[in-house]
């Protein structure tokens, strides 16, 4: 039995998401990786005796941070469509023009599963730096069987490089393959006949996700892909809201879903859906930074509804090359007005919740991974507050 005793903490556990007052003098004991104590440093059981001691010296720790929405693994870069942007070229110009999403499938079919793991790293190691101890990847730029799987491999094989959690999440709903611009019926045949079934054999996918909008998929289309992905125990989640109203957030709830991402456009409907279903709402502001989005996501009828709100950086390729958490943080806050305690809760409890890991992950409670993160900070405020700073002074994974 390995233990180690983490003592002289200023401990803030977001086992009440809004609740980030410091505990001080506060110890965690974590045993085989999971906690065992968490709180006063004087009411430590008996078993700490014998652990490894280590002393914090009062900084501020909280849990690791967890990304629940992230494109990590891609070939390529889409610099070249930013430019087009400042030009003012719009995001579904530029998509209906052939870049976009299918212009990084060209990059990503090319690139190879050892390539995609080499490039993939160096975006995690960022993430990492900041406190990130899960993470979700997506696939989506592959867009047929053999791409998908090498997308989702890739994935995998980043848990083996490092110590961090991975969740992956089948996309192939994300944008229609050029292969099949005539044939849409085909493509959304292959996707619930082969490669769920595929992907679902090998067990590389704990969600399937899908893009529901105008320049993507359908409600009706994303239903039958769904509907596949629930007859084969798969869970959902669905990009959903962010362009325009088609109802997905509404869809999402239907379904199930454990979480749906963007909202800018969702209405009072999909937000009461949302919270009847459990539905966790994933706000992404790099995304909206970087495309110059006005219209806000209704935060306010998700707090009226009490639907859980996680944040995520969306790193990926075309509209929020973002790896910093930290920065997510701030945007979240100066652009979509999220307190403090929104904000680490959409980082930490409530991102476990997007991802259906709360059980393991996202709070510093007994009986969950050791995953912390440690801060040379006065309050958790200074985690938001602060840009292009970062004040990480440790980072500990299942206790290591």
């Amino acid at each position: 039995m390995a233990a180690r005793l983490f003592r002289n903490a200023r401990l803030v556990t977001m086992a009440d998401p809004a609740s980030v007052t410091p505990m001080d003098r506060a110890a965690i004991l974590a045993v085989d990786g999971r906690i065992a104590y968490a709180g006063p440093e004087a009411d430590l059981p008996a078993i700490a005796s014998n652990a490894e001691a280590i002393n914090l010296e009062g900084r501020l720790v909280t849990p690791g941070f967890i990304d629940c929405h992230t494109h990590l693994v891609h070939g390529g870069n889409r610099a070249r469509e930013f430019e087009l942007r400042l030009a003012g070229a719009s995001y579904e110009e530029i998509a209906l023009a052939g870049g976009g999403i299918v212009s990084t499938v060209a990059a990503t079919r090319a690139a190879g599963e050892d390539s995609l793991v080499a490039s993939a790293l160096p975006r995690l190691d960022r993430m990492i730096a900041e406190g990130v101890t899960t993470i979700e990847v997506k696939s989506g730029y592959g867009l047929d069987l053999e791409s998908e799987l090498a997308q989702l491999r890739a994935a995998r094989r980043l848990a083996d490089e490092r110590k961090v959690t991975v969740s992956t999440s089948f996309l192939g709903a994300h944008a229609l393959p050029t292969e099949f611009a005539n044939n849409r019926a085909g493509y959304l045949a292959l996707i619930r006949d082969d490669m769920l079934p595929a992907i679902a054999a090998e067990g590389l996918a704990d969600c399937v996700d899908a893009f529901c909008e105008t320049i993507a998929f359908s409600p009706k289309e994303v239903d039958g892909v769904f509907a596949a992905a629930r007859r084969l125990g798969l869970k959902v989640r669905l990009h959903a809201d962010q362009l325009s109203n088609l109802g997905g957030a509404a869809l999402a709830a239907r379904h199930g879903a454990l979480s749906a991402d963007h909202l800018e456009h969702t209405d009072e409907d999909g937000a009461a859906a949302m919270a009847a279903a459990g539905t966790v709402a994933v706000l992404l502001p790099g995304a909206f930074y970087f495309i110059r989005e006005t219209k806000l996501p209704p935060v306010d009828l998700f707090r009226q509804h009490g639907v859980r709100i996680a944040i995520a950086t969306d790193c990926n390729p075309g509209t929020s090359p973002l790896t910093s958490p930290l920065l997510v943080l701030n945007m979240a806050a100066t652009l979509f007005r999220l307190t403090v305690a929104e904000c680490l809760a959409g980082m930490t409890i409530h991102a476990a919740a997007a991802l259906g890991l709360a059980q393991d992950a996202g709070s510093i409670q007994v009986g969950k991974w050791c995953d912390l993160a440690v801060w040379d900070a006065e309050s958790p405020a200074e985690l938001v507050y602060r840009m292009g700073f970062n004040p990480l002074a440790a980072r500990y994974w299942r206790g290591e």
